[in-house]
């Protein structure tokens, strides 16, 4: 989960610094004894939610993290004690199905994560001594997302919370909560019904990129119309609406909101730009789309108009290998970009299954006519040529059936891209002819020059 340095996970940095800074804060406030948050807000030094940070569950903290549950744990510790029933590191690393832990990490389920979480914690103090007797049976306590579950002992002394036996009880002991290590993770029904209904309505279908249709330059009709159902997205190309000529852009597709029932492109492109930078290392993305050029408003003109694309997004680490002459040219960013949309919709399943089925696949991008291509490589999707290749490193990071992210480890660039630098060496040699025939009052050309490259030498020699 995430990258790391030296073993220790960024995440687990982040976190620890979050702490150290409310640690800090609150060493000049007076102690509280009863190890609960202040009225101000702050936490503890000495609270569990500190004790989170323990080696044995550092995998736990990372997914409190990356939920967001930080401010709803300390509003739990504001108001009672809290006791925490924490999965080792390995039953979340190694023995979870990766079906499921995928399922959990999708921006789209935060609110299952935020709920498996919260199953695991009971808004009061449960110590290993008050586990009920074999003889009286299971104790039910409710946990902080409404739901309840059971506590149990044997015979033979092991205790267990639901399926899972306690390893570690008493493992971590604060002034205002417990934390007990249990075998495994507890899932609640809920959580398990929202990965079934997900799985059961997953489409596996791989989808062959058909390409633009094509489209006659003077008519500006398709040359093979094709029926297009009712609210599908138009039949041209999405570049289409954005080249400049006299045309007027293609009529856009009925949709579900706004007052004219089209589709809000702009709200649509504004939620995965901010899921972008709430997922995390995509921060160099989000801005070029914003900061750096108007292709956000372009993506949600688009949009808006009934049309899908799919944004293949270079993360942070991939950005910042880019050099100055690569962005200081006029347009650069946009051209990078622009390579990096297909105006198609693909899922990371569909892109997968496509290039196991199919082979190296081309789809088309908005940096006309170059395409990308992808295939498989390592159980992933390859995108690119060579040592200019990208893996497909954050799948599905936001889908809405309009607009599909897909994370990239690198940033991609035509390998068929010529350079245009070799022009001022041609200059210098039409140069020296010129000259002599400017002085002989002789001004004929040689059938082989262009006035392009005429004025070209006009000016150097001016």
């Amino acid at each position: 989960m995430g990258s790391s340095i030296y073993g220790v996970s960024s995440s687990h940095i982040s976190l620890f610094l979050f702490f150290s800074f409310l640690s800090l804060s609150t060493a000049a406030l007076p102690q509280n004894p009863s190890g609960k948050s202040s009225p101000s807000g702050q936490i503890n030094s000495n609270s569990v939610l500190v004790a989170l940070l323990d080696s044995h569950y550092t995998e736990l903290a990372e997914l409190v993290e990356k939920a967001l549950l930080l401010q709803t744990l300390e509003e739990a510790v504001g108001k009672h004690n809290i006791t925490i029933f924490a999965p080792r590191n390995e039953a979340l690393e190694r023995q979870l199905d990766p079906e499921f832990k995928r399922f959990l990490l999708e921006p789209g389920n935060l609110k299952s994560l935020q709920t498996l979480l919260m199953f695991h914690i009971i808004p009061k103090r449960v110590g290993s001594h008050q586990w009920p007797d074999p003889k009286t049976g299971p104790v039910k306590h409710n946990t902080l997302c409404n739901d309840h579950i059971r506590l149990t002992s044997q015979s033979t002394g092991k205790k267990a919370v639901d399926s899972a036996e306690l390893v570690r009880p008493d493992d971590v002991i604060r002034p205002d909560g417990v934390i007990h290590g249990i075998q495994q993770l507890l899932i609640p029904r809920s959580v398990i019904e929202d990965f079934n209904r997900r799985r059961n309505l997953r489409s596996i279908t791989a989808v062959l990129p058909e390409g633009a249709p094509e489209v006659d330059p003077r008519t500006h009709r398709l040359k093979k119309p094709a029926p297009v159902p009712v609210g599908a997205p138009p039949v041209l190309p999405i570049y289409e609406a954005m080249a400049p000529g006299p045309s007027l852009a293609p009529a856009p597709a009925p949709g579900p909101g706004g007052p004219r029932h089209h589709f809000d492109g702009e709200s649509q492109v504004k939620d995965f730009i901010q899921t972008l930078l709430h997922y995390g290392g995509y921060n160099e993305m989000a801005d070029i789309l914003v900061n750096l050029t108007s292709l956000a408003t372009e993506m949600g003109r688009l949009v808006s108009e009934g049309y899908v694309i799919t944004v293949l997004a270079p993360n942070d680490e991939a950005m910042a290998k880019l050099t100055t002459d690569q962005l200081s040219e006029p347009g650069a960013p946009e051209q990078i970009i622009y390579y990096h949309i297909i105006p198609e919709y693909q899922t990371e399943e569909s892109m997968y299954n496509a290039v196991r089925r199919f082979g190296k696949v081309k789809y088309d991008t908005l940096r006309l006519p170059h395409k990308v291509v992808a295939q498989e490589a390592d159980g992933s999707v390859k995108f690119g040529h060579g040592e200019g290749s990208a893996y497909l490193f954050d799948p599905d990071i936001y889908t809405d059936g309009r607009i599909s992210v897909q994370g990239i480890d690198g940033v991609l660039f035509p390998e068929e891209e010529t350079q245009t630098v070799k022009k001022p060496a041609a200059v210098k040699v039409a140069s020296k002819p010129r000259r002599e025939d400017e002085k002989n009052g002789n001004l004929e050309l040689d059938s082989g020059n262009s006035i392009s490259g005429m004025e070209l030498v006009l000016g150097v020699i001016i």
